[in-house]
């Protein structure tokens, strides 16, 4: 019999309900730390209720099942998806009340959609273009069942949604499809989220739902009020409540949280409104050099796009994180003391949150230095 590899999943298992065990999983690991995950989840589901708002958290940040069901508990309505095949394994893990958040167009998606329309209980699927109503109403109807519709709006992000002065007659023309229904609308201000100046951010946030504002206002003089007004982010979360035109709000990253979020508020010498909860643990794999040790975490352990990680643990305060190569990482020191030794266990700040989770097939959930369980990425790698 010849050797089989120990899955994914299975690599840490062992270590569950073990003191200390979090010290020693097999690295690169994604972990979160579940207190912190629970507090994100409760203050953001307390903000919610406290502005008369519901919460459709995005599930692209974490991709996994076991964190949507506790924001559920918490109280959330329903959910986000970026792709459709997010929205099938999430479905497929027991996750219901889908809104998928960009527009499905090909004809392979759409008989992907009308299955998944068939199996989902409350499925909702964006359109920002007028040809897509009668293709949209053709895969609801072969499902069986009818899909609720949101109109996708353009609030100056333009990567997709349709103009807000176009969007009533979208509105009205997915009301009239068979086997469509109306639902709302949906607008996201993405180029807002990471400004640093909170009176820049706030304002221009403002002006954007009043272009949704509008919308909602027009269709309404259309006998067509929208019952859902979707958007909103975790960069806005603490500014658009309060302008009364949202009816839920679609923050993700709150739950975990990452340098860039971190920093439109931390560089502003504000405090975050929620915590870090997710690191990458790496080891200290070489350390032949006074001031520079090398890491088993490099270019594959982590999403690019936002620069290095930040070091969170296991480093003394002069240490600094590169990449040192697709497998490695480096840290170099200013003092050699606080080089940290060969075998020392890192805990990294990831620089952006959801791409890095994609990168993981398994979240390590511990309390304290305690390993207590192993959720599955169930929607890792589905971005088609």
């Amino acid at each position: 019999m010849g050797f089989q590899a120990i899955p994914a999943l299975d690599v840490n298992r062992h270590l569950i309900g073990v003191p200390g065990g979090r010290a020693a999983l097999a690295t690169p690991a994604l972990v979160v730390e579940l207190d912190v995950l629970k507090r994100n989840i409760a203050s953001m589901a307390k903000r919610c209720a406290d502005a008369g708002i519901a919460l459709r958290p995005h599930a692209k940040s974490h991709k996994c099942a076991s964190i949507a069901k506790l924001q559920r508990a918490a109280g959330a309505v329903g959910f986000c998806c970026a792709k459709l095949g997010e929205a099938e394994a999430l479905t497929a893990a027991g996750v219901s009340d889908i809104l998928l958040t960009s527009p499905v167009v090909a004809d392979q998606a759409l008989a992907r959609l009308s299955r998944l329309n068939a199996a989902a209980e409350g499925l909702m699927v964006v359109v920002d273009a007028p040809e897509m109503v009668a293709k949209l109403g053709a895969a609801a109807r072969a499902s069986g069942k009818t899909l609720g519709v949101v109109v996708d709006l353009d609030i100056g992000l333009h990567r997709t949604g349709i103009a807000p002065d176009r969007a009533a007659d979208l509105a009205v023309a997915v009301a009239g499809e068979e086997g469509l229904i109306f639902e709302g609308l949906q607008a996201y201000a993405g180029h807002l989220m990471h400004l640093g100046d909170a009176a820049e951010r706030a304002t221009k946030s403002k002006a954007a739902l009043a272009m949704m504002a509008g919308v909602r206002d027009e269709l309404t003089r259309r006998n067509l009020p929208p019952k859902i007004m979707s958007g909103g982010g975790t960069g806005t979360v603490d500014i658009d409540p309060a302008f009364g035109v949202l009816t839920e709000l679609q923050g993700g990253s709150y739950v975990f949280m990452d340098r860039e979020y971190n920093d439109v508020w931390t560089k502003a010498d504000a405090k975050p409104p929620f915590e870090t909860s997710l690191f990458v643990q790496t080891t200290v794999i070489s350390a032949a050099l006074p001031q520079l040790c090398t890491t088993d975490a490099g270019l594959k352990s982590f999403a690019t796009d936002a620069g290095p990680p930040v070091l969170a643990k296991g480093a003394g305060p002069s240490a600094s994180y590169f990449f040192f190569g697709d497998e490695q990482g480096g840290v170099l020191c200013g003092e050699a003391a606080d080089r940290p030794a060969l075998g020392a266990v890192l805990s990294c700040v990831v620089p952006h949150c959801d791409p890095t989770v994609n990168l993981y097939d398994a979240i390590h959930v511990v309390e304290g230095d305690t390993l207590v369980d192993i959720w599955p990425v169930e929607a890792r790698g589905r971005g088609f």
